[in-house]
């Protein structure tokens, strides 16, 4: 089993090739080689002013080439597995052994880059002896607030093998001030980017293939202040006039106006086909012979495109093949306006056609995001019910919800069927809380009548499966769950489906959470002898199996238990082996009933071993109940192996989590009797503080001590080993016992006890 396909453009992770012409800016590519002593170096500065330009030329360098992974990026970028993925995918392409495991995990239904692929990376980072560069180019089209998290863990952690490069048109979402402090930081701003007037000089000569008088320059640097676009334009205006310095004698006012000025002068004198392609097809971010073709309707693109780029006239390469170009942001902002002036619907036929380019090419991601910005959400909404699969079977999950939200949110139509996906991709992507709403938002449209869901006889069984099992937090009672599965059972009565077969999962996992073991191991059974569980996902059978084990074990029933873990035994350790400890919801079940079964036989070693891999699992997944049954069984296993100390280390770990967030009753009655075993004073470890009402844990106050400093909490969490949630739980136990609101507060109030 091995990480699905990922929908990725290559160009989007390769270095565009310099461009014909560019003047080589010496003194920034010094700044840019300096900056490897810095985690992070930032080209910030508005839009046309060279950034991709500098970058392209300094990583392209024979110098640099090897040692520099590239991510451009775009809005569809704005998530954070796709986004991930890509820069994964350029570190692996620059060098086999860093992030190939961080890019398997990845593919792992469900998985929080932070959690699992993040520190997978920086472990190869730490291991490698290569000097990496990983650029990113465009960062301000990213928003999500998870991506940012992310950069900023890597960057709060990076080894010195990996420095990063951001550009951008604003600063990125990072406390740079902090790292300015501390010298972690390079900055390359818009004042840096100015070209001198030797550098305009310069410009003007290789694009125009001639020499101004000094003062025709110093008069086109001073209007022009520098500006690369300006520069650029000017130099094409010059090209084709009679009187070169009678142009630059006419630049007048700001940049806007100078641009305009300069594309009229500009685009006027082009060849008719060359403007039609520039004008019409200014509505797309990247551009390829047959993509325009299509658009356009007819052939020799790719011919026009490359003449455009030999020209000079704004169109780059974007791969050393030269099959994909970019146009300029700002031409194609004048290019749009002039687009737009020939009828209101001409963009939207454009972005249509590119749509079905794009679609007949197996690209669906793309095809649909054109849809929506065409205005055409009824065809995006058809494109998601239609292509569920490509986009499920090539770990997009995370794509279609986004897109599917997009197109609900511009008004796209109500569809039971893509709601019901929608709520499954939230599961796909561990965006558990969208499941709930898409759930609500399906509950509304699917009746008799709507068409059965692909593997389910009952599209209501489809939905009420999904909020049985996913669209309920842990703290809410059971009973409803347990409703929902049993209307989903009495509907999806065809054993020859799937979704038989999860329905009755779901019904069975409510009733574990309602601690009606024998309820759910009659599910269970019933379940796993039905010849359509073979058509489940290799997750959801091993999630099956591990809760049918576990509620074996409950029930006294240790033989089948061991049966059911031993066949599916070589699958579990084929998901772990791929995915690593993002397999956690696949596997955690598994591991802690193969440990407990283990001790059960006498088999102490094997025990400690099987279990500390649950607790390890039960970490990454973020289930309370399941970490605190996995180190409340670990700590049974360290008792028996005669080591009081690693057993007091599991049970103050378990009760730190059950102290956070509640705990079903079964999960804390063990927890209290090994606790018993062991003697409260010494499980504690705690200490009375006067004015408390409560204990502090050793853990709440490591975490209240961290919270004196400028941490965020998930440099708290990776200081003290804890995941991000972990820390949430901590920081709200602390509140109550210390009876304060806010960080400042705890800190305050914990100073005055005399606890930091």
């Amino acid at each position: 089993m091995g990480p699905p396909s990922s929908p990725l453009l290559s160009v989007k992770h390769a270095a565009p090739p310099p461009r014909p012409g560019a003047v080589a800016r010496q003194r920034l590519h010094e700044r840019l080689r300096e900056a490897r002593s810095t985690r992070l170096c930032v080209v910030v500065a508005p839009a046309g002013w060279g950034k991709t330009t500098l970058l392209a030329q300094w990583a392209t360098q024979p110098e640099e080439r090897p040692r520099t992974a590239w991510v451009s990026l775009d809005r569809s970028d704005d998530e954070p597995v796709r986004f991930w993925r890509y820069v994964l995918t350029s570190l692996c392409a620059l060098d086999p052994g860093v992030g190939g495991g961080a890019l398997a995990a990845l593919s792992a239904p469900g998985v929080d880059p932070v959690t699992v692929p993040l520190p997978l990376l920086l472990n190869d980072l730490a291991a490698s002896t290569g000097r990496h560069v990983l650029v990113l180019d465009d960062v301000h089209v990213l928003h999500d607030r998870r991506v940012w998290e992310g950069l900023e863990f890597l960057l709060a952690y990076l080894p010195p093998s990996l420095r990063l490069v951001m550009a951008g048109r604003a600063d990125p979402a990072l406390p740079l001030g902090r790292m300015r402090a501390r010298g972690e930081l390079t900055e390359v701003r818009q004042e840096d980017l100015r070209f001198t007037a030797a550098e305009s000089s310069a410009v003007v000569a290789a694009v125009a293939g001639i020499r101004l008088p000094p003062a025709s320059v110093t008069r086109l640097w001073q209007r022009t202040e520098g500006w690369a676009a300006g520069l650029q334009l000017a130099a094409l205006s010059v090209r084709g006039s009679d009187e070169p310095e009678a142009t630059v004698a006419r630049l007048r006012g700001d940049d806007r106006h100078v641009l305009d000025f300069l594309v009229t002068e500009v685009l006027d004198p082009l060849d008719p086909v060359w403007r039609d392609l520039l004008v019409r097809t200014s509505v797309l971010e990247r551009l390829s012979g047959p993509l325009c073709d299509a658009v356009l309707g007819r052939t020799g693109s790719a011919g026009i495109l490359q003449d455009l780029e030999d020209a000079n006239l704004f169109v780059a390469a974007l791969d050393p093949g030269r099959r994909w170009y970019r146009c300029h942001g700002l031409l194609r902002e004048v290019l749009r306006r002039e687009l737009e002036s020939t009828g209101p619907d001409a963009a939207s036929a454009l972005l249509g056609r590119a749509a079905d380019w794009y679609a007949r090419e197996g690209r669906m991601d793309e095809a649909a995001r054109l849809l929506i910005a065409a205005g055409d959400v009824a065809g995006a909404m058809d494109l998601l019910r239609s292509s569920q699969a490509w986009f499920f079977e090539t770990g997009a999950a995370a794509a279609y919800l986004q897109l599917g939200e997009d197109a609900a949110s511009a008004g796209g139509p109500a569809d039971a069927e893509v709601f019901v996906m929608l709520a499954y991709a939230a599961v796909l992507s561990g965006r558990f809380d969208r499941v709930r709403h898409w759930c609500d938002a399906a509950e509304r449209l699917v009746d008799d009548r709507t068409p059965p869901i692909d593997g389910w006889r009952s599209a209501r069984a489809c939905l009420l499966t999904m909020r049985a099992a996913y669209g309920h937090e842990e703290r809410e009672p059971a009973s409803a769950a347990v409703i929902e599965g049993r209307r989903a059972v009495q509907l999806e009565t065809d054993p020859g489906r799937p979704g038989y077969v999860l329905a009755r999962v779901a019904l069975a996992g409510a009733h574990t959470r309602a601690e009606e073991h024998g309820a759910a191991v009659a599910l269970l059974q019933e379940a796993w002898r039905c010849p359509s569980r073979e058509a489940l996902p290799t997750p959801a059978l091993l999630q099956t199996a591990g809760l049918l084990a576990l509620d074996l074990v409950h029930v006294g029933a240790p033989e089948a238990a061991r049966e059911v873990c031993d066949e599916v035994a070589e699958a579990a350790d084929a998901v772990e082996a791929v995915w690593g400890a993002a397999a956690a919801a696949s596997v955690t079940w598994l591991r802690l009933a193969a440990g407990r079964l283990a001790h059960r036989d006498g088999q102490v070693s094997v025990a400690r071993l099987r279990l500390r891999r649950a607790v390890e699992l039960a970490e990454v997944w973020g289930r309370n109940v399941e970490l605190v049954t996995a180190l409340s069984s670990l700590a049974e296993a360290e008792l028996a192996a005669g080591d009081r100390v690693a057993a007091r280390a599991a049970v103050t770990r378990a009760r730190e989590v059950a102290d956070a967030a509640p705990i079903r009753r079964l999960a804390a009655e063990e927890l209290q009797a090994v606790e018993t075993r062991l003697g409260r004073g010494a499980v504690r470890a705690a200490r009375r503080l006067g004015g408390l009402h409560e204990d502090l844990t050793d853990r709440e106050l490591a975490v209240l001590r961290a919270m004196t400093g400028p941490a965020t909490q998930r440099e708290i969490g990776a200081a003290l080993f804890l995941s991000v949630n972990t820390v949430k739980g901590y920081t709200k136990s602390l509140y109550r016992k210390l009876g304060t609101s806010s960080r400042r507060e705890a800190v305050d109030r914990g100073r005055a006890l005399g606890l930091v």
